[in-house]
């Protein structure tokens, strides 16, 4: 797996329906998919959800291979997932028996279903992040999390951390892929050995990634320092958030959608 493969935090910029949405509507809407995801559990509502996610991703425009390519880094995570399932989950239809190990139709329903809602999961998330700039990322974020502004929970604080922490995921990777390429300009293996000689290896690509890192976030307070900064409290902003019928229409849609899929769970369609 190459750094280049990890997508996160990346954002294209673009003019479709789903780039226009407004960030608190995106938000919401993948919280309403994650529960429609873990709300299926047949065939015919992974279907409904796949179906939805599908006519998402072609309406942003986002590149497929974009999101294929960002999953590559759970590929590890997925194989994982999917043998446990498979040899751990007890049922009646038995497949094949090997030593210990009992494969059941249950456990390959199982394994196939959790790897796919893996799959459609960071999907999704991805989605979200790929079509909405850090900053209205932010906003939104401390629009719907407001209310809790009444019992001192620091909304914008959180949501600042937040979207700086997914700002600077690919500055760190780039930053990584140039030390890596310097250290192995200077003769450094991090391909070859076992896993604790690989683990060594990484010393000197790690101390040089924790400097810079510490650097980056001193000039990034300085910064902010220097442009009077003092958190929310009083402030103003250039985009203000408000709900268009697109937006209602979509939140709409995903809680019928997720309605259809709990009923449908319910009768066991």
């Amino acid at each position: 797996m190459a750094l280049k493969d990890i997508t996160l935090g990346q954002y294209f910029p673009g003019h479709s329906l789903v780039h226009r949405l407004d960030p608190r509507t995106k938000i919401l809407a993948v919280v309403l998919y994650i529960v429609a995801l873990f709300l299926a559990e047949s065939f015919v509502t992974y279907g409904i959800v796949f179906a939805v996610l599908a006519l998402s991703v072609g309406i942003s425009t986002v590149p497929v291979k974009s999101l294929v390519r960002g999953m590559k880094p759970v590929v590890f995570i997925l194989i994982f997932t999917a043998v446990l399932n498979l040899f751990y989950t007890a049922g009646e239809h038995v497949l094949f028996q090997v030593w210990i190990f009992t494969v059941t139709w249950e456990g390959v329903r199982q394994a196939f279903f959790m790897v796919i809602r893996i799959l459609m999961l960071i999907a999704g998330t991805f989605l979200l992040t790929y079509t909405t700039s850090p900053i209205l990322l932010t906003d939104g974020i401390e629009s719907l999390l407001g209310p809790l502004k009444k019992i001192k929970v620091p909304v914008h604080e959180l949501a600042m951390m937040m979207s700086i922490a997914l700002r600077f995921i690919p500055t760190l990777i780039e930053e990584t892929d140039k030390i890596m390429s310097a250290q192995k300009a200077r003769g450094a293996d991090f391909e070859t050995g076992n896993l604790v000689q690989k683990a060594k290896a990484l010393v000197p690509l790690l101390v040089p990634l924790f400097i810079s890192a510490f650097r980056r976030a001193d000039e990034l307070a300085v910064a902010m320092e220097c442009r009077c900064y003092h958190g929310g409290e009083g402030r103003t902003r250039l985009r203000q958030l408000k709900y268009r019928r697109a937006d209602w229409a979509v939140i709409l849609l995903g809680l019928v959608s997720c309605v259809a899929i709990g009923v449908m769970g319910h009768f066991g369609l």
